[in-house]
C-alpha cells in the first residue's frame, strides 16, 4: 500500500491542527503540577498531626479525603494528558494514511476535555474542604467530635 503524497500545505495545517490539544496538555500539565503541591501540603500536615492522632481525629480524616480529591485530580489530569497525546498522535495518523480519523479524534479530545474537567472538579471540592478546615482553625471553634 502506497503511501500519499502530502503537500505542505496539507502539512503545515496538520501541524496547526496538533497544536490545539497540545495548548491543553501544557494546561493539564500545570494542572498536575498544582495538584502535586497541593499533596504534598497535605502530607506535610498530616506528619504533624500524627504525634497526637486522637486529638486530631477529625483534621486528619478531612486531610485522608482531601488526598483522596486529589488522587481523583491527579488521575484525571494524568488521563486527560494521556488523551490529548492520543488525539494529537490520531491527527498525524489520519493525515499520514489520509482517513477520517474523526470519530476518534473527537472520543480521544472529548475525553481529555471530560477528564480535565472532572480533575478540576475534585479539586474544586478539595479546596473547599481544606477552606473550611482553615476558617474554623482561625475562628477558634472547637473541632466537631465524632
Amino acid at each position: 500500500m502506497a503511501m500519499p503524497a502530502i503537500d505542505l500545505n496539507g502539512a503545515a495545517h496538520v501541524v496547526q491542527l496538533a497544536l490545539t490539544p497540545i495548548f491543553l496538555l501544557t494546561g493539564v500539565a500545570s494542572l498536575l503540577n498544582v495538584f502535586s503541591a497541593r499533596l504534598g501540603r497535605v502530607a506535610d500536615r498530616v506528619a504533624g498531626l500524627r504525634h497526637d492522632p486522637v486529638a486530631h481525629r477529625i483534621q486528619l480524616r478531612r486531610l485522608r479525603l482531601r488526598s483522596r480529591f486529589l488522587d481523583a485530580a491527579v488521575l484525571l489530569a494524568s488521563l486527560a494528558g494521556g488523551l490529548t497525546c492520543a488525539a494529537a498522535l490520531t491527527l498525524f495518523i489520519g493525515a499520514l494514511r489520509n482517513a477520517a480519523a474523526a470519530t476518534l479524534l473527537f472520543s480521544l479530545f472529548g475525553g481529555a476535555v471530560i477528564c480535565s474537567t472532572l480533575a478540576l472538579l475534585a479539586f474544586s471540592v478539595e479546596t473547599v474542604i481544606s477552606g473550611r478546615t482553615v476558617r474554623e482553625q482561625t475562628e477558634g471553634k472547637p473541632a466537631p467530635t465524632d
